[in-house]
């Protein structure tokens, strides 16, 4: 006596969705692993699941031509962000230069357990070069977004007041003296550098975020200006300068080391500047998540 099976549409569909993850499974196991380069640590993560926060905008704002801090709006991080738990050290960025794939620094740290410093934009991008090739993986600086995100509690307002309507200059000027005064009470550059971790996990677990140094960010300059409403009028980019994170937000130019060259680019990128990367997530991070969400327990 014959049987007919009948499946409703979401009984099919989902038997399909798990016959799908199941052979991407398949493909995952089946794929041949990441291969490290022989003596080169895999750097520790942070996994951020994604969210949303109230973020001030980065970049120069303008209302009717007078400055204006910019605004904040609620921001969402659509993707889990991983970033790495500990800036990026003396020792690890000596492996760079060994390999020929970094450039070597004006002043090198003393010791290897100390974040890598005096790195210039191009010297992040060239160690997140090498980084990729040799894990397989693909490894780039956070945006500001990201690195804000990352940094949680950490992360610190930099506005100042400014309000366009205030017609005393005198006002914006003590607001400046204000803000660098807090920050030369809170050590400025000044601090001596700690070896990583030396400065605790916030609560997502990362490791220094907001410390004693300075973070490269991808995040180029932006200027906006904006009219009397508050509508953007325009908006001009400069690459040259980038955004850079730490005790507080500030603007670095691209520094860069053949003189040569000329421009005002030129020169020793700061003391107290260095990076942390963000690994790039692909499918074969997702397989496994998804495939825990899917099948029964």
């Amino acid at each position: 006596m014959a049987t007919t099976l009948r499946l409703s549409l979401p009984t099919l569909t989902t038997s399909l969705g798990l016959v799908l993850l199941a052979g991407a499974a398949a493909l995952l196991l089946a794929a041949p692993a990441r291969r490290l380069a022989p003596d080169l640590p895999l750097p520790q993560t942070v996994l951020v699941r994604p969210g949303t926060m109230l973020h001030r905008l980065d970049g120069d704002y303008s209302r009717v031509g007078q400055p204006v801090d910019a605004p904040r709006q609620l921001v969402r991080i659509h993707r889990p962000l991983e970033i790495m738990r500990y800036q990026v050290t003396a020792a690890d960025y000596a492996r760079c230069i060994a390999a020929s794939a970094c450039k070597r620094l004006d002043q090198p740290a003393s010791r290897g357990d100390l974040p890598v410093t005096g790195v210039s934009l191009t010297d992040a991008t060239d160690y997140a070069a090498w980084l990729s090739r040799q894990t397989g993986a693909t490894w780039r600086l956070p945006s500001d977004r990201e690195w804000a995100y990352a940094a949680g509690s950490r992360f610190r307002d930099d506005a100042r007041g400014l309000d366009a309507d205030a017609a005393n200059p005198a006002l914006r000027w003590l607001a400046d003296y204000d803000r660098e005064a807090e920050r030369k009470a809170a050590g400025g550059n000044d601090v001596a550098l700690r070896p990583v971790g030396g400065f605790g996990l916030n609560e997502h677990g990362v490791a220094d975020i907001a410390g004693n140094i300075w973070e490269w960010t991808s995040t180029c300059l932006r200027r906006v200006s904006l009219d009397a409403t508050g509508r953007t009028l325009g908006e001009t980019s400069n690459c040259g300068i980038h955004v850079v994170e730490g005790q507080h937000r500030a603007m670095m130019t691209f520094f860069i080391r053949n003189p040569k060259s000329g421009g005002c680019s030129v020169g020793t990128p700061p003391d107290h500047l260095g990076f942390r990367l963000v690994r790039e997530r692909s499918w074969r991070d997702a397989v496994p998540e998804m495939l825990r969400r899917r099948l029964p327990a």
